[in-house]
């Protein structure tokens, strides 16, 4: 009896960059250099290097920001997406969260979190039980009315938060999110991504300088002068700044 071949279902990794170089200034200054990585569904991931060598460029070429000089960027094993695909995933399925925060100052809380709806959500009743649940979520249920500059830095990175979850991402990108923090608020925001990632499944990857938190995570990658090195090499783990 003939018995037919057994194949793999293994579905793609959720990003795959494949010999991505990306080069500024006519040739001149090169970010990344044939860089390749894969981020698996579900991953907690942490990026790590020296301030310029190019870990907010690979966000950008992972996210569709910006496009590879050379190289493929796969979002599901799909290549060649054209940039309103690119927008479309940015709204719908990755979130990001910056060390600066990137908050709408004259928005309050909920607004803030419901501007990243509109286009996804059509209802303005939604939008706005969305937000509050968020707020929740992040422990500022109280904030609701109030103005960026009305929070301190903690809670406006955890407003920031809560806006990335806003369409239920399967993808957070955050760049430096504890860069402006005091210690203690630094370690409550990283408790809340992990919190986040574990209980929704949520693909985290997080660009950082802080050693504590490449220990914490399931994976580090290391880059220095626009290639990734081993995370073991004492040159390139130890001598972020």
């Amino acid at each position: 009896m003939f018995t037919p071949p057994s194949f793999s279902l293994k579905s793609p990794p959720l990003v795959a960059l494949e010999g991505v170089s990306r080069v500024y200034s006519k040739g001149r200054c090169s970010a990344l250099c044939d860089l390749s990585l894969t981020i698996e569904r579900h991953e907690y991931l942490a990026v790590m290097g020296p301030s310029g060598s190019g870990k907010s460029t690979l966000l950008h070429l992972i996210s569709g920001l910006d496009l590879p000089t050379s190289g493929r960027v796969l979002f599901e094993g799909r290549e060649h997406l054209k940039p309103w695909e690119w927008a479309l995933l940015r709204a719908r399925r990755i979130g990001f969260v910056f060390q600066a925060f990137n908050l709408l100052p004259t928005l309050d809380a909920g607004q803030n979190i419901e501007v990243a709806m509109i286009g996804v959500t059509r209802s303005a009743g939604k939008r706005r039980q969305r937000a509050k649940e968020l707020l929740s979520r992040v422990g500022l249920a109280g904030r609701l009315k109030h103005l960026p500059g009305e929070l301190s830095g903690g809670e406006k990175q955890r407003l920031a938060i809560a806006r990335s979850l806003a369409n239920s991402p399967d993808l957070i990108l955050a760049d430096e999110p504890t860069g402006n923090l005091d210690s203690r608020s630094s370690s409550e925001i990283l408790e809340l991504l992990e919190d986040i990632h574990s209980q929704e499944g949520t693909t985290l990857v997080i660009v950082t300088h802080d050693k504590e938190i490449a220990r914490r995570v399931g994976r580090v990658v290391m880059i220095k002068d626009g290639r990734l090195v081993p995370a073991h090499n004492e040159e390139g783990s130890l001598s972020c700044t």
